[in-house]
C-alpha cells in the first residue's frame, strides 16, 4: 500500500526477500525519486553488515530501505552516510527512553542490547557515489526474541507499550533529511575548477575564490555553512558512540587488548588508543570487535 510520509514516496509491502533487494530491483525496471521508500512488514532473507543476518517478527518491527542521490561524496568520505542514518534513528529512539548509543559503525544501541542495524550499499563512479540505498531496522514491537540472538532488545521491551510504526517512519524521514539537507545541492554545477574543491577540508575554504557561471561572485558563507553541517554531524556522531569514555577491551587478530575511541575517520575506519603502549591503531569494521568485560 501506498502511505504518505511528508514529501516522500512510501511503499508499504507485507513480505520481500529484503528491502535493499526489493528496492534495488525496482530501480531496474524504472527511474526513482530520491527519498522514495519501501516498509515491509517481514523479511524472508534481512541482512545487516558484512552479510549477517536479521531476525523480525512479521508485523512488529520498522523494516525500510530508503533511496538517496547524493552529491560529490567521494569514496573515502561515504561513512557521512552511516553517520547521518545512525544519528536519525538515535534521535528517534530519544524520544523515548534515555541510553541510546550508536555503536561503531553503526548499530544502535540501548544500554548494552541492540535495538537497531543497518545496511547502506553504495553505487560508485569515478570516485563518488551516485546513488545509495540505506536499509534499516528498528526493533519496535517484537516483545521476545530467539534464543540464539546474543542481545536484542525493542522499544516494546524498553517502555513497555505498543508504538506506531507509520508514525516512526515518518519522525526518521523528517530527522534524516534535516541532518542530510547539505549533500542533496550539487556544489558550483557547471564549474569544472570549482567543483574539485574538498568541502571536508576546512583549511581550503578561505582560500576558494570564483564566480558562478551566471557571473554572481561565489557564496564563500555557502560554503562554511556547508562544513559546518559536516562538522556538526561528525561532532553529534562521536559524542553518541558507545563506549566513547575511557578505556574497554577489544579484540583482533592479534588478541585481546585495552584502548579508547580516538576518532572515527571519514572513510569510517575507527581509531583506537592502546591502554599498554599508547599505540594508535586503524580498523576497519569486521578487523576489531567490542569484547564484553
Amino acid at each position: 500500500m501506498e502511505v504518505s510520509s511528508n514529501d516522500y514516496s512510501v511503499l508499504w509491502l507485507e513480505e520481500v526477500d529484503s528491502t535493499n533487494n526489493y528496492l534495488k530491483e525496482w530501480l531496474r525496471q524504472e527511474p526513482l525519486e530520491e527519498g522514495t521508500t519501501v516498509v515491509v512488514d517481514y523479511q524472508v532473507r534481512g541482512r545487516g553488515q558484512r552479510g549477517n543476518g536479521w531476525s523480525s517478527e512479521k508485523g512488529k518491527n520498522l523494516l525500510f530501505s530508503l533511496l538517496l542521490y547524493p552529491k560529490r561524496i567521494k569514496v573515502n568520505e561515504q561513512f557521512i552516510l552511516s553517520r547521518i542514518a545512525s544519528l536519525a534513528v538515535k534521535r528517534v529512539l530519544d524520544r523515548f527512553t534515555d541510553d541510546i548509543r550508536i555503536k561503531w559503525p553503526n548499530d544502535i544501541y540501548w544500554k548494552e542490547k541492540k535495538i537497531a542495524g543497518m545496511l547502506i550499499e553504495n553505487d560508485l563512479l569515478r570516485g563518488e557515489i551516485t546513488r545509495s540505498v540505506v536499509g534499516i531496522g528498528i526493533n519496535v514491537n517484537q516483545q521476545s526474541f530467539p534464543d540464539e540472538l546474543p542481545n536484542p532488545a525493542s522499544l516494546w521491551q524498553i517502555t513497555g507499550m505498543e508504538h506506531d510504526r507509520v508514525k516512526l517512519l515518518e519522525v526518521f524521514l523528517q530527522e534524516f533529511f534535516s541532518l542530510y539537507g547539505g549533500l542533496r545541492e550539487r556544489l558550483w554545477e557547471g564549474n569544472e575548477k570549482l567543483t574539485e574543491f574538498d568541502v571536508g577540508q576546512t583549511r581550503s575554504r578561505d582560500r576558494v575564490r570564483g564566480r558562478h557561471d551566471s557571473g554572481g561572485e561565489l557564496d564563500v558563507e555557502w560554503i562554511r555553512w556547508h562544513e559546518g553541517q559536516r562538522e556538526a554531524i561528525y561532532t553529534a556522531y562521536m559524542s553518541s558512540l558507545y563506549r566513547k569514555e575511557g578505556y574497554h577491551w577489544y579484540e583482533d587478530h592479534n588478541g585481546r587488548f585495552q584502548a579508547a575511541i580516538q576518532e572515527v575517520m571519514p572513510s569510517g575506519h575507527l581509531v583506537l588508543r592502546t591502554l599498554d603502549r599508547g599505540e594508535v591503531r586503524c580498523y576497519a569494521f569486521k578487523e576489531v570487535a567490542y569484547v564484553n568485560p
